[in-house]
C-alpha cells in the first residue's frame, strides 16, 4: 500500500471518529434510553431455572459379548446428532406430556379450555423449552430443561432421559424380534430348498449309475489314477533299460567287460573273467621258466584261449538279453498307454453325461446345507442375544433441582451490557444518519469543494471580542493568520484597502470577526476604521460601548461630515463609524453612488477599511456594499446553516462582481472536531507568553503563520 493510500485510509477513519464525537450527546442519549429500558424489561422478566440430566449414547451393542469379541464401529459423525433430533422428537416428547400428565398441570398455567390443555399446545411448550448438545466432544449429551419451576425442570429432564432410555431398548428388541422371526421363516424355507436337492441328487445318481468309494471319490476315477501311474512307471522302467542297451552297445572289447560288471551284476561274467586274469598270471609265470612251444605253456595258452572266447559269447547274450529287457518294457508301456487313453475317453463320455449333472447337483446339495447350518447357527445366536441385557443409554447425572437462587433468565449483567451495545449501535447510526441529513459546512474541504473558495480563517467556538479578553487572548493569533491571508489573497494589491465582511445567514459571527479582525490590524500598527454598515441589526458599538445615535446614516444622509462621525477608541490606530439612527423611510440609503463616494474618502484617510454588512442573503444593502469594496470576506459559521446558503451567496457576490478574498470558517468546536484540533493548540503555544516578545517579532511571526496556511 502506497504512503497516499495510508494517508486516506487515516483520513478517512478520523472522518468517521469526527462524526462520532462530534454528536455524542446523541450517541450517550440513545445508549442511555436503550439501556434503562433494558433494565426495565429485565426486572420484569420472570426467572427461569435450567435443569440438566446428562446421558450416555452410545450405538447398540451387548453388555457381554456372547459368541464373539465386539468391535467398536468407526466413528460415525452423524449418530450424536440424529441423537439429538431423536430426543427432541414428537414420539418423545408426546410420551414425556403423557407420563407426566403434562395437559392437566399446564392447563390452567396456559389459560386452556375444559381443564385440559391440547396435546400440540402441550407439545409446543415443551419443545420450546428443551435444548439438548454433546458434551466437550465426547459421547455424552446434555437434556436441558428450562422452567419458571425448578421442580418441575428437573422431573422433566429426568423424564425425557427415561423415555429415551426406553424408546432404544424397545426399539433394538423390536427389530431383534423381527430379525428372529423373518430367520425362522427363511430356515423353513430353506430346509425345504435341502429336501429337494437331495432328492435330486438320488435321482441323478441312480438313473446315472454312478458309484462313490467314500465321500468325494468315485471308482472310474480311482481306475483312471491307477492307469496313469501304472503308465508312468512303466516309462520310466522302459527308458532306464533303454539307457543301459545303449551304453553296453556303445562299448567293446576291454571296456564292455570291465563296464558289464557294474551294468548287470552277472556272476558267471565274473567267474569268467576271473579264470580269465588266473589264466593269464600262470602263462606269464611259465613264460619266464618255459619256452613258447613248451607243452605246457601250450596248453595254459590253449585254455586262455578258449575262455576269452566264452567270455566274448557271453557277452554277445548279455546285449542280446538286454535289448529284448528293454522290448518287452516299451511293449508294456505302450499297452498301459492305449489303455489309458482309451479309459480318459471313456471318462470324458461318461464326465459328460453322467457325472456332470451328478456333481452340479452335489454341490447344490452341499451349498444348500451350507445355509441351512449358518440359518440355524444364526436363529440359535439372535435368540440367545435377545435376552442378554443391553444398554445403549445411560443416565450418568440425574437431574436435580437447582437452588431458589440460581436462576439462569434473566441475565441482568448480560443484558445491561447487551443494552448498552445496541444502544451504542443504534446511537452511532443515528449520529451517521442526522450527519448524513445535515449539509452543513463542517471542514475546510466542504468549503474549498462546495464553494470554490480559500479558506483564509479558522476561528475556534466562543470567541468574544478581544477587547474584552485582552491583547494576550489565544484567540489572537487566529486573527492574525487571517489578516496575513488577506494581505496575500489579494495578489499584489496591497496591504491596505476597504473590505466588507458578510455572511449568508444571520448569526454567522461575522460582525464579531470584522470586529477580532480590526483589533489585531491596528495592534500591528494598522490604521483601521470599522464602519458598522449594517443598519437593521448593529452591533459594533456594544463591542466598544459607545452610542449609535449619530454615525454612517447621518454621513449618507449629508446631515454632518465624515470627519465628525468617526469615533476615536481606547485603543490606538483603531476609530470607529457606528451606523447611526435608520429612518424607516430611508430604507434604500445604500445606493451605490453614496456608498463608492464614501469609500474612496475613508481608503484615502485610513490603511484598512472594514465594513460590516448584513447578511448577503435577503437584503440588497450586502450586494451594494460588496461591489464596492476592494476585497470581500465571506464568513460560514461551522455546522449552523446547509451549504446551500453559503452556495448562494458566493454567487450572488459573484453577480455584483464583488472580488471575494475567501472565508472565515467560525465557531469551529476545536474540543468536538479534531480536524481542526491543532489550530487551537499551535495558537496556545504560540501564544504562552506573548509579552517577551517584541511587536516586531509578533508580526513577523503571523507573516509566516499566514504563509503556512496558505
Amino acid at each position: 500500500m502506497s504512503t497516499d493510500q495510508q494517508q486516506d485510509s487515516k483520513l478517512h477513519f478520523l472522518d468517521y471518529w469526527r462524526v462520532i464525537k462530534s454528536r455524542k450527546e446523541i450517541i450517550l442519549a440513545v445508549v442511555l434510553l436503550v439501556v434503562l429500558t433494558g433494565i426495565f424489561y429485565t426486572l420484569t422478566m420472570p426467572k427461569i431455572y435450567m435443569a440438566n440430566a446428562r446421558i450416555s449414547v452410545r450405538e447398540d451393542m451387548l453388555d457381554v459379548p456372547v459368541f464373539e469379541r465386539q468391535f467398536l464401529s468407526s466413528y460415525n459423525p452423524f449418530f450424536l446428532k440424529t441423537q439429538y433430533e431423536i430426543i427432541q422428537s414428537r414420539p418423545i416428547l408426546y410420551q414425556v406430556i403423557q407420563n407426566l400428565d403434562l395437559q392437566q398441570r399446564w392447563a390452567a398455567k396456559y389459560g386452556a379450555e375444559g381443564g385440559l390443555l391440547r396435546r400440540e399446545d402441550a407439545y409446543m411448550v415443551l419443545s420450546k423449552s428443551v435444548r439438548v448438545s454433546q458434551y466437550r466432544d465426547t459421547s455424552l449429551i446434555d437434556i436441558q430443561v428450562y422452567s419458571e419451576d425448578r421442580e418441575e425442570a428437573a422431573k422433566i429432564a429426568n423424564e425425557i432421559a427415561n423415555v429415551y432410555r426406553e424408546q432404544r431398548l424397545s426399539l433394538k428388541r423390536r427389530e431383534v424380534k423381527r430379525g428372529v422371526d423373518a430367520l425362522e421363516n427363511e430356515l423353513q424355507k430353506q430346509q425345504e430348498r435341502v429336501d429337494a436337492a437331495e432328492n435330486e441328487l438320488e435321482r441323478l445318481r441312480r438313473e446315472g449309475s454312478v458309484t462313490i468309494l467314500q465321500r468325494g471319490f468315485r471308482v472310474d476315477k480311482v481306475r483312471l489314477q491307477q492307469l496313469e501311474a501304472d503308465r508312468i512307471a512303466s516309462r520310466v522302467d522302459m527308458l532306464v533299460r533303454e539307457a543301459r542297451l545303449n551304453q553296453l552297445e556303445a562299448l567293446s572289447g576291454e571296456e564292455l567287460l570291465n563296464a558289464s560288471a557294474y551294468i548287470v551284476n552277472d556272476q558267471s561274467l565274473m567267474l569268467l573273467r576271473k579264470q580269465i586274469v588266473d589264466a593269464e598270471v600262470q602263462l606269464k609265470l611259465l613264460l619266464e621258466n618255459f619256452g613258447v612251444n613248451h607243452p605246457e605253456v601250450r596248453r595254459v595258452q590253449a585254455a586262455l584261449d578258449e575262455l576269452r572266447v566264452k567270455l566274448n559269447n557271453a557277452l554277445e547274450g548279455l546285449k542280446k538279453g538286454i535289448r529284448a529287457d528293454f522290448e518287452v518294457a516299451r511293449a508294456k508301456y505302450q499297452a498301459l498307454e492305449a489303455e489309458l487313453e482309451a479309459a480318459r475317453a471313456a471318462d470324458i463320455q461318461t464326465e459328460a453325461e453322467q457325472y456332470l449333472p451328478f456333481e452340479r447337483a452335489q454341490r447344490n446339495v452341499e451349498i444348500q446345507r451350507e445355509i441351512l447350518t449358518a440359518l440355524r447357527a444364526r436363529v440359535a445366536q439372535q435368540g440367545i442375544e435377545l435376552e442378554v441385557p443391553r444398554t445403549p443409554v445411560e443416565v450418568i447425572e440425574p437431574a436435580e433441582a437447582p437452588p431458589e437462587n440460581r436462576f439462569v433468565s434473566p441475565r441482568y449483567v448480560f443484558n445491561i451490557v447487551l443494552s448498552a451495545l445496541i444502544g451504542l449501535i443504534a446511537g452511532i447510526g443515528l449520529a451517521f444518519f442526522i450527519e448524513y441529513l445535515d449539509t452543513s459546512v463542517k471542514t475546510v474541504d466542504d468549503v474549498e469543494r462546495h464553494l470554490g473558495l480559500p479558506v483564509l480563517g479558522v476561528i475556534p467556538q466562543k470567541v468574544r471580542s478581544l477587547m474584552e479578553e485582552g491583547p494576550d487572548s489565544a484567540h489572537a493569533e487566529a486573527y492574525r493568520v487571517l489578516r496575513t491571508n488577506m494581505q496575500f489573497a489579494r495578489k499584489g494589491g496591497g496591504p491596505g484597502g476597504a473590505f466588507a465582511v458578510v455572511s449568508g445567514g444571520v448569526g454567522e459571527g461575522k460582525s464579531t470577526t470584522l470586529f477580532n479582525l480590526a483589533y489585531v490590524c491596528a495592534q500591528l500598527g494598522d490604521k483601521v476604521l470599522i464602519v458598522d454598515s449594517d443598519l437593521r441589526r448593529p452591533v459594533q458599538h456594544t463591542f466598544l460601548g459607545v452610542s449609535n445615535r449619530f454615525g454612517l446614516t447621518n454621513v449618507l444622509l449629508k446631515e454632518a461630515p465624515v470627519e465628525e462621525a468617526i469615533k476615536a477608541t481606547s485603543l490606538p490606530n483603531l476609530h470607529f463609524l457606528p451606523s447611526g439612527k435608520l429612518p424607516r423611510t430611508s430604507l434604500g440609503l445604500l445606493d451605490s453612488q453614496r456608498m463608492r463616494e464614501l469609500v474612496r474618502n475613508l481608503k484615502a484617510r485610513y490603511d484598512v477599511v472594514l465594513f460590516d454588512s448584513p447578511p448577503i442573503v435577503g437584503v440588497s444593502d450586502a450586494s451594494i456594499l460588496a461591489s464596492e469594496v476592494d476585497g470581500v470576506l465571506l464568513v460560514v459559521q461551522y455546522r449552523k446553516y446547509p451549504r446551500d446558503i453559503s452556495s448562494r451567496a458566493r454567487r450572488m457576490l459573484d453577480n455584483v462582481g464583488a472580488a471575494v478574498l475567501g472565508v472565515v470558517l467560525n465557531n469551529i468546536n476545536i474540543l468536538r472536531d479534531d480536524n481542526y484540533y491543532y489550530y487551537h493548540s499551535y495558537y496556545s503555544h504560540y501564544d504562552q507568553s506573548p509579552e517577551s516578545a517584541p511587536a516586531g517579532e509578533l508580526a513577523a511571526a503571523s507573516s509566516r503563520d499566514g504563509k503556512d496556511a496558505l
